[in-house]
């Protein structure tokens, strides 16, 4: 780092692991917006994960309760329900649902078992937390992963103290960690500042997830880690210019250097030789053409796939 670079910022230095990921490993993500970030960056490089089957989480107890239904699939009944001629899922985001209670059913049983599988055969489980606010039906005490716009009136909002966050996460990682002992968890606590709960709540709410992961990491210290993306966003881009406009989600660059952190510190020389060599094919993938039905394009997205193949045989990477 230069002189004038550290008179103008912070540097959150993340080590280097010792043992990094590989090329080849699978991957699991789940949790609140920016693990849909990373998630969706793991697969536009052609890389074996899994992001949020079911949508966006954002407590830690809403993850569990997904994980518990997914791991245990069959074992307690789905809690559906029906709400503006709309059959939906209280553990899964808006976009889940269907015209019938089977229909949804089907939808969320497929999603549930794919995490099941993800999550028994994966190497790792990133989950990140935006918030420890949650909302329990009052009829039955359940926590929701989402409110689907239903009455206020069926809610009550609860704030999840530390110690209740972190029996949550400890339980989480035991019923994964019994069906998959190899696992390993990265914590990421996520950058995005929840406005809705006033800026004092905000932080409130991150720092009482920090005290939590913070002690479940100590409570496994050779299964789970912890990545600053969090940190890297409010200390080392403390600046306006990486907000999107609402000034409370990362914007595109922010997101793009906290990639290349998680690339320098996680992941190893192979892996990463094999980001660089396939940036230019999901640069292509990404293109929007002007004329997707023409000759020309079929075969450019032809040629692109014979490539990612090529690339994928280079570095063992089965499909």
């Amino acid at each position: 780092m230069n002189n004038q670079e550290h008179l103008f910022r912070t540097k959150v230095e993340v080590p280097k692991w010792e043992n990094p990921m590989s090329v080849s490993d699978h991957v699991v993500f789940l949790g609140s917006c920016f693990a849909q970030y990373m998630g969706e960056r793991f697969q536009s490089f052609g890389l074996h994960s899994l992001c949020n089957p079911l949508g966006v989480l954002y407590n830690p107890e809403s993850i569990r309760l997904q994980v518990y239904a997914a791991l245990h699939l069959g074992e307690k009944p789905i809690p559906l329900f029906c709400f503006e001629d709309e059959w939906r899922c209280w553990l899964a985001g808006t976009q889940i649902g269907g015209n019938t209670e089977q229909a949804c059913r089907n939808v969320v049983e497929g999603a549930l078992q794919m995490l099941q599988l993800s999550l028994q055969s994966a190497d790792y489980l990133f989950v990140t937390l935006g918030t420890n606010v949650c909302y329990q039906l009052k009829s039955n005490g359940l926590v929701v992963a989402n409110c689907h716009k239903a009455p206020g009136r069926l809610f009550s909002e609860e704030w999840m103290p530390v110690a209740a966050c972190i029996a949550s996460l400890s339980a989480l990682l035991d019923d994964v960690f019994l069906q998959n002992p190899k696992l390993k968890i990265v914590f990421t606590i996520s950058p995005f500042r929840y406005a809705k709960y006033g800026y004092h709540g905000n932080q409130l709410a991150k720092s009482t997830l920090m005290l939590a992961v913070d002690e479940v990491c100590k409570l496994y210290p050779q299964k789970v880690r912890y990545f600053p993306a969090y940190e890297i966003m409010m200390d080392e881009l403390r600046d306006y210019r990486f907000y999107t406009e609402d000034m409370l989600h990362p914007s595109g660059v922010a997101v793009d250097y906290i990639w290349q952190c998680l690339v320098n510190a996680v992941m190893g020389p192979s892996m990463q030789a094999y980001l660089q060599e396939y940036a230019p094919i999901r640069n292509g993938l990404r293109h929007t053409p002007s004329h997707p039905d023409s000759e020309a394009y079929q075969r450019f997205m032809e040629s692109l796939e014979e490539k990612a193949r090529l690339l994928r045989k280079k570095f063992n990477i089965n499909s």
